[in-house]
């Protein structure tokens, strides 16, 4: 959904909008300077912050801006809210380095988890008090830019202070956000649909209360500042990556699968209000409450048993093109049939494939890289697979939606998801 939330591995982009800038190789965590055993309770504090900052993002960016945007102009909702959302996810992209490289050069990252999460409370005043599309843009905007201070500050605490044998806990801990942070922020936009100011108020007290817990319990101390890539070395690293032939086409594949997701979450209350009959008294934003917890349970448990199993039978591209046609097939469901029985159905079906594509396409990525010198910098580059797409996303659906309907939207993402299975079939350095 929009507020720039990427499927993403921990150091790797998060959100729609909020990709955060992946370790250097050579910083904290490598070598000498591998960080110290981090502190009793270190990861239950990062399950915290990663929850309301997703909650933030799924709360505003898929119940209560869409609420807003239709408030505003209901006849040009669908092409407002991708006018929106595709701008401040253009923003968010952009602003983010901008925001890793601030905290990388002061050596710090309390300062800005902090100052981050103090201004997402008046950063969600001000959306909640703009009345039009462009001031909607604007604010939502300077949201995410709050919101990528805070988020770039708190993804970079995993390299900075968790040594590598504790980094799987720690990035359970971080990737548990997801999921509980995408219910949680679907159960208040619900809750506050008919008074959508007072919502962006709680999410951003929940992110706030949750910055101020953080700084006030994790300890700190202050590194080397380090310098960021160039702009000019990080288009060379890209080029460079790209040349690979295996992982040329791993990207190809997680651009085409995350292209398809949230060109259709990204609009799910209008799918919901104008495509899917609902029960009676079940009212659209209730209804998302309801599906994003089934989404998020299904996407647990298919992480779960794909990572296990992908390991079990060492068959990397199996899992991720079954995963990525299951993905189509899920897309199909709602096409066929305007029931809500069908969005359950695809609610439980895509859950169970994108948490499966997901753990197991970051591990075959892992496995191609073009050199083990260069992971970081090459992570980073497929980050731009999982940014990408979502830039350009809610332009690309609220045209389709505007020709063909919703029907069509459906389509033509499983159409994307049946492509992305097929980019795993040229790699050829793992089964």
């Amino acid at each position: 959904m929009e507020g720039s939330v990427a499927f993403s591995p921990p150091g790797t982009p998060g959100v729609p909008g909020a990709p955060s800038t992946p370790a250097s190789p050579d910083g904290p965590g490598a070598g000498p300077t591998a960080p110290p055993r981090p502190s009793r309770g270190l990861l239950p504090l990062l399950l915290v912050g990663n929850t309301a900052m997703y909650a933030l993002y799924i709360g505003v960016g898929g119940v209560l801006l869409a609420l807003q945007v239709e408030a505003v102009d209901p006849a040009g909702k669908v092409a407002n809210l991708g006018l929106v959302a595709g701008v401040s996810a253009v923003f968010a992209t952009v602003f983010n380095p901008v925001a890793g490289a601030l905290s990388d050069r002061s050596g710090r990252r309390n300062p800005w988890i902090l100052g981050g999460g103090l201004l997402s409370v008046p950063a969600m005043f001000l959306l909640g008090s703009v009345h039009t599309v462009l001031t909607i843009t604007i604010a939502w905007c300077l949201g995410q830019a709050v919101m990528n201070v805070h988020q770039a500050a708190i993804t970079s605490v995993v390299p900075d202070r968790v040594p590598m044998t504790a980094r799987g806990k720690a990035s359970a801990a971080v990737g548990l956000g997801l999921p509980f942070g995408s219910t949680l922020g679907a159960l208040i936009g619900a809750a506050f649909s008919d008074d959508y100011r007072t919502g962006y108020l709680v999410l951003g007290a929940l992110v706030a209360a949750s910055a101020v817990l953080f700084t006030a319990c994790a300890r700190e101390q202050r590194l080397p500042a380090r310098p960021s890539l160039p702009v000019r070395e990080q288009l060379a690293a890209f080029a460079g990556a790209l040349r690979s032939h295996d992982f040329r086409w791993a990207f190809i594949g997680r651009a085409l699968l995350v292209l398809g997701y949230f060109a259709v979450n990204g609009f799910l209350l209008y799918i919901i209000k104008d495509h899917t009959v609902l029960p009676a008294g079940l009212r659209p934003e209730e209804a998302v409450a309801v599906l994003m917890p089934v989404t998020s349970v299904a996407m647990i448990v298919s992480t779960v048993l794909g990572g296990y199993l992908s390991d079990r039978f060492d068959r990397r591209k199996l899992f991720v093109g079954a995963s990525a046609a299951l993905s189509a097939f899920a897309l199909v469901i709602p096409a066929l049939s305007t029931s809500w029985t069908a969005m359950v159905a695809f609610a439980v079906v895509n859950g169970l494939a994108f948490g499966c594509y997901m753990a197991v396409d970051t591990a075959l990525v892992t496995m191609v890289l073009p050199k083990a010198e260069d992971a970081a910098r090459d992570m980073g580059v497929l980050n731009i697979a999982n940014a990408g797409p979502q830039i350009v996303a809610p332009f690309i659906a609220s045209v389709v939606v505007g020709l063909g309907g919703y029907t069509t939207l459906f389509l033509v993402a499983a159409g994307l998801a049946v492509l992305g299975a097929l980019a795993v079939r040229p790699i050829r350095s793992v089964r």
